[in-house]
């Protein structure tokens, strides 16, 4: 793609033009949200972080810190209360969510978890509507816990939900792949704005969600600089 542009990766506001679509007559370009097409002009609507991907997809990224809950999205939530057939989760979002007791793998009324306030938990948003309370489960769309319930340990820090979409995509983002390849750890990224990192040592656990969180408004080649540079430190 001979003129990809250069705004891919980097922040871009309201009036950019960043598609001359003149110069790309033979391809088919998909235009994601935050972006609207003039004649042959892709102008930006929305402020944030102008990403693609293969083969010929073009989208905005906005990190917002308020997450509005959808129907799919895996979450990392806060137990605010406890009732006798559901949980009462704290998800980011305009209200609260609610984990129904049997809404786990093997669920019965005689083994129902045991969670304290305050228990951090990944789940799943299986019921979203304005105005409602979110609905929540343990469970993957075939029923299993897959890696979904409780997380002990470890350290969870508020992100934006643009972070937590990046550490999601794919192929593997940067600061992960990097990170990947001479840490040991364990990581659980919310939609919501909310990811956890867990490791052996302490130190591990402090130098990933460090370089989780300075990765955000770094492209992809300076995110692979932030990394090494870090490791470099610790070896």
């Amino acid at each position: 793609m001979g003129s990809k542009p250069c705004f891919i990766d980097k922040p871009v506001v309201p009036g950019d033009v960043v598609l001359d679509l003149s110069s790309m007559t033979n391809q088919t370009i998909k235009l994601g949200g935050g972006l609207q097409q003039d004649h042959d002009a892709v102008t930006v609507v929305k402020a944030g972080i102008l990403r693609f991907s293969k083969p010929n997809k073009y989208w905005i990224e906005s990190s917002h810190k308020r997450y509005i809950p959808t129907v799919g999205d895996a979450v990392l939530g806060i137990v605010v209360d406890k009732r006798a057939d559901s949980f009462y989760v704290d998800i980011k979002g305009p209200m609260v969510a609610f984990l129904p007791v049997l809404a786990f793998e093997g669920g019965t009324r005689r083994n129902i978890p045991k969670f304290e306030v305050g228990t951090l938990i990944y789940t799943r948003i299986v019921k979203a509507n304005p105005g409602i309370n979110p609905e929540l489960s343990c469970m993957d769309a075939s029923g299993k816990a897959a890696e979904f319930g409780p997380l002990k340990d470890g350290y969870m820090f508020e992100s934006s939900t643009g972070l937590s979409r990046m550490l999601l995509s794919s192929p593997t983002c940067p600061v992960l792949e990097g990170l990947g390849k001479k840490l040991a750890f364990e990581i659980a990224v919310g939609l919501n704005g909310r990811v956890w990192v867990n490791a052996e040592h302490q130190s591990s656990i402090i130098l990933a969600a460090n370089a989780i969180m300075n990765s955000e408004s770094l492209t992809s080649v300076q995110q692979k600089i932030m990394v090494e540079k870090l490791l470099d430190r610790v070896n």
